[in-house]
């Protein structure tokens, strides 16, 4: 029997010669490009959904896909699956160029037993995993499968295992970006959980460890796939989704996007790009964006905006913990990361998830070579009980552990208010911060005034004929003698006191000052951060 009669059941001609063999390659590469059958990609396109291959082709440059393992087929029997053994296995995996830098990839084919992971289906992820990681070059995959192959047991689980161990070998040497396409249930959702970005698709992806029928059967709530884990739950509720798009064009488009502003790996820099955008330009413009009354709200998106090249930016978890910022953006070309406080949510405070939020964006700067400028106007941390029995101090930790573990650029600029310990957590000078500079609006204190005057002058205000006019004197003169602009730099805590007009520039160059730093950290195994 040859091989196309295995595969379709008709007889055929056994090859005779090299040109005979390479025609019937060619009929065997046509059928595994072609996938399961004409039906099974028409029910994938009216699901809304692309198939495997077309995902690769607008991720990667035109012509520059290179598969691996093609004709690969598994060799499971048992439950039908010995008449059924189509080429890939239900995986598409390979490398190519986006804007001609290499980076490896693999898709879930949902028309192939729904995309679900069998034996030979993971140790093709495997090998392309353990190939980026060797190559050092960035791992995207494109995850559209039902789970464990249940027809092949606890061979299906083992395969997942490889991938999570491969996962956590990448993290922090080779950016990994998991882009949900479709279902990803039970076990398999770790794995992108595991990666450094995670993208979805409203309406047709979905995560979550146990399924609406199990939380029905168990708990007696009723509730959809999408409301369970689509992906504005995980990109507004859980935090678990860094990006989420209505349709798939968009949604790899902007992983194209990610991809420019990162390295190949942990021993290069991000991409350095021509900037049209003069170094030296002046943002008056932040003279009149930023209140100097401490109690009024505005957009620090503005403020980017402003700064940044071409007022472009990718803003990272967007919809979630919307207290504070996290950025990627360029100046003068020169990719950086930016963490700001938002003071139109919360008044910027900091809480659990603004924390954590920011504290993983931190490390994925550091691991990656991109210097990071924190802007800060945060009035402290967010009391409440339910902040404090959830765990604030370890949450706010991490954040702290972060920025004292990274050794990349690290700048801050104060425009308005800075408090208390929140103060010292958002890179201050005292925790290892390069350069600190504010703007002429800041105020950096233990507390805000009207609540130090009532701590420190308490005994004086109550004994006071008129209390509130005493309480007001008092808040002037701690003003006056501990929050007045130049406090800090007078005690050698920032730098310089900046015009916030020259905030661009100042940036720059010292983004340029701080390009050759190289500081390392104490010899040990790894660290021990909060949790």
């Amino acid at each position: 029997m040859t091989v196309l009669e295995e595969t379709t059941g008709e007889p055929t001609a056994e090859p005779t010669d090299a040109r005979g063999r390479v025609a019937e390659l060619h009929e065997i590469r046509a059928q595994a490009l072609a996938g399961p059958s004409e039906k099974a990609t028409q029910a994938q396109h009216a699901k809304g959904k692309l198939t495997a291959r077309e995902r690769i082709e607008l991720l990667l440059d035109p012509g520059s896909f290179q598969e691996v393992e093609q004709l690969r087929r598994h060799r499971a029997t048992g439950f039908g699956l010995e008449a059924k053994k189509p080429y890939t296995d239900g995986v598409i995996t390979g490398w190519g160029t986006v804007e001609g830098r290499t980076v490896f990839v693999y898709a879930h084919d949902f028309r192939i037993f729904g995309g679900a992971l069998g034996e030979a289906h993971a140790t093709k992820i495997h090998k392309i995993m353990d190939m980026a990681i060797a190559a050092g070059a960035p791992l995207v995959s494109l995850n559209d499968g039902a789970g464990a192959r249940i027809q092949e047991g606890v061979s299906a689980l083992a395969g997942y295992g490889g991938i999570f161990q491969r996962n956590t070998k990448a993290s922090g040497v080779i950016p990994q970006i998991s882009v949900m396409l479709g279902p990803c249930a039970g076990g398999a959702a770790y794995s992108p959980a595991l990666t450094d970005f995670v993208f979805m698709v409203r309406e047709t992806s979905q995560m979550f460890i146990t399924g609406p029928d199990v939380v029905k059967a168990v708990t007696g709530e009723e509730i959809t796939q999408n409301g369970l884990g689509g992906a504005d739950v995980h990109a507004e509720t859980s935090g678990v989704c860094h990006f989420a798009y209505d349709d798939e064009e968009t949604c790899i488009a902007e992983v194209r996007y990610l991809l420019s502003l990162l390295p190949q790996n942990n021993r290069e820099n991000p991409p350095r790009v021509e900037c049209a955008d003069p170094a030296d330009r002046r943002g008056d413009a932040l003279l009149d964006l930023v209140p100097a009354d401490g109690n009024r709200p505005y957009d620090m998106t503005k403020v980017i905006e402003e700064i940044v090249d071409d007022g472009e930016y990718l803003e990272v978890h967007e919809r979630w913990a919307r207290n504070i910022i996290c950025a990627l953006a360029r100046l003068d070309g020169q990719v950086v990361g930016i963490i700001a406080n938002q003071p139109q949510t919360l008044a910027g405070v900091l809480d659990i998830e603004a924390s954590e939020k920011a504290a993983r964006f931190v490390q994925m700067c550091d691991a990656f070579n991109i210097p990071i400028i924190t802007l800060l106007d945060v009035p402290g941390f967010l009391p409440g009980v339910d902040q404090e029995h959830g765990g604030i101090i370890r949450h706010g930790a991490k954040l702290l552990y972060a920025y004292c573990n990274a050794t990349v650029p690290r700048i801050s600029l104060i425009l308005r208010k800075a408090y208390g310990g929140a103060y010292i957590v958002m890179d201050s000078q005292s925790i290892g911060a390069d350069l600190t500079y504010a703007w002429p609006t800041n105020e950096i204190a233990v507390m805000g005034a009207e609540g130090a005057a009532n701590v420190i002058f308490r005994r004086q205000i109550a004994e006071a004929e008129d209390p509130e006019a005493m309480r007001a004197r008092m808040v002037k003169e701690y003003k006056s003698e501990l929050m007045h602009p130049y406090y800090a730099a007078e005690r050698g805590l920032v730098d310089d006191v900046i015009d916030p007009a020259e905030t661009r520039e100042v940036l720059i160059k010292s983004l340029a000052m701080l390009h050759t730093k190289h500081a390392d950290l104490p010899s040990r195994k790894h660290g021990n951060p909060p949790q």
